[in-house]
């Protein structure tokens, strides 16, 4: 459970990474400049700790894109701990984000706080539309770890040979095929062979 002082200290720590002052981080937030200052976090006499609305924190984390998880890290003092880098779901299949072992490589990531403990190639992939609903929508953020050898039921990312990738549901694996399991009813299932793909990784984590 999160005390007093570590929400705002998590506030606090949150609009200094995004490089904006409280009142700021109030502002972009769609919120009275004054909800996040000193003088709102104790009554008027200083005896009483008042705590931030959930409805003000939420739309904090919205504007600026981090989920509970991320900010239960900054509060909790680990806004220096362990960071992963992060592109867009859409833009993985692109030429130049991964090596052929599927770990990220090139430039134009960038990196998100991550409270796991997993593998340094761990890395981040934002969700874009609701092709994965109702388990991940758009805006989530999964990471997602190549070290992690997958299993059967387990939530994974696929890069096909001819560009294409997929989070889906691990189903039976043989020697020349694979089964993936839409997350989305309303998609189908896909059965590819083993050779046309490239990589397959583990979801460790995602904020949601």
């Amino acid at each position: 459970m999160l005390t007093h002082a570590q929400i705002w200290n998590g506030i606090d720590r949150l609009a200094n990474r995004v490089g904006l002052s409280p009142s700021g981080l109030a502002r972009r937030a769609g919120l009275d400049p004054t909800t996040f200052n000193p003088s709102k976090r104790k009554s008027a006499d200083g005896a009483k700790p008042r705590w931030p609305s959930t409805e003000s924190l939420a739309k904090a984390l919205d504007a600026t894109h981090v989920g509970f998880d991320e900010f239960a890290a900054l509060a909790m003092g680990r806004s220096q701990g362990r960071s992963v880098p992060l592109i867009g779901f859409a833009q993985a299949g692109d030429h130049g984000f991964f090596d052929d072992a599927g770990f990220p490589s090139g430039s134009g990531w960038e990196d998100i706080l991550f409270p796991g403990e997993e593998g340094d190639g761990a890395y981040a992939l934002e969700i874009s539309g609701e092709s994965m609903a109702p388990v991940y929508r758009h805006g989530d953020r999964i990471v997602v770890s190549p070290e992690a050898p997958p299993r059967r039921g387990d939530r994974v990312v696929v890069k096909t040979r001819e560009g294409e990738v997929m989070a889906k549901e691990l189903g039976r694996v043989t020697a020349d095929s694979v089964e993936l399991i839409s997350l989305n009813p309303a998609y189908d299932n896909r059965n590819l062979a083993t050779r046309d793909i490239v990589w397959m990784a583990r979801i460790v984590w995602a904020s949601q």
